[in-house]
């Protein structure tokens, strides 16, 4: 999918092929953890108050994350290490902070294992229509490159994705709201 791409039925599309996308890939254990960040734990999320999210629960993300992309052990061991009171408070203070996206991203940074890239999937588990998820797809497509995985790289990704966003939605009937929601919550686009 081409990210200039303007056509709303390509993008339906592409949105519908997803879990077809996932399976392929065949990792282990990618469709349950992908069902997971995708389905269970933005309502998990959105049932607390105030919203949270544990440490058991950001280390099954973490997995999610790195299964999805290039696997760093090292990392899950962080953050599977982490004290639970210290994750819900970095999170309960990023859930707090949203729309500001900077200072959200901030919050979660300070724990160790956590950088931009894995904060934006908690942010996008909470709040997909405010912040999404720094994934390489979304890096390359909207972008142009995925290596810089900083704070200020994010926010460019977000702009960009945000401006997408409205461009779809301005072409869009009341029906099609959703999907175009729907496709910005799970920035999984790749370039043809």
């Amino acid at each position: 999918m081409d990210f200039k791409c303007s056509d709303l039925e390509q993008w339906k599309e592409a949105l519908s092929s997803y879990g077809a996308s996932i399976e392929s890939l065949n990792k282990p254990n990618l469709v349950s953890l992908d069902d997971f960040y995708r389905n269970e734990l933005p309502g998990v999320l959105r049932q607390r108050n105030p919203s949270y999210i544990t440490t058991p629960e950001l280390s099954k993300l973490m997995q999610w994350k790195l299964t999805r992309g290039k696997w760093r052990p090292r990392l899950l061991d962080f953050v599977s290490s982490l004290d639970d009171a210290v994750v819900r408070s970095a999170s309960e203070k990023a859930f707090q902070s949203l729309p500001d996206i900077s200072k959200a991203i901030s919050a979660l940074t300070v724990l160790k294992g956590v950088g931009p890239a894995t904060a934006s999937a908690v942010l996008a588990a909470y709040a997909p229509d405010t912040a999404p998820f720094m994934s390489d797809e979304a890096m390359v497509a909207a972008i142009g490159n995925s290596k810089d995985y900083t704070l200020k790289q994010y926010l460019v990704l977000v702009d960009k994705l945000q401006a997408k966003s409205k461009t779809l939605l301005n072409a869009c009937d009341v029906q099609m709201k959703p999907l175009v929601t729907l496709l910005f919550s799970h920035q999984d686009i790749k370039e043809c």
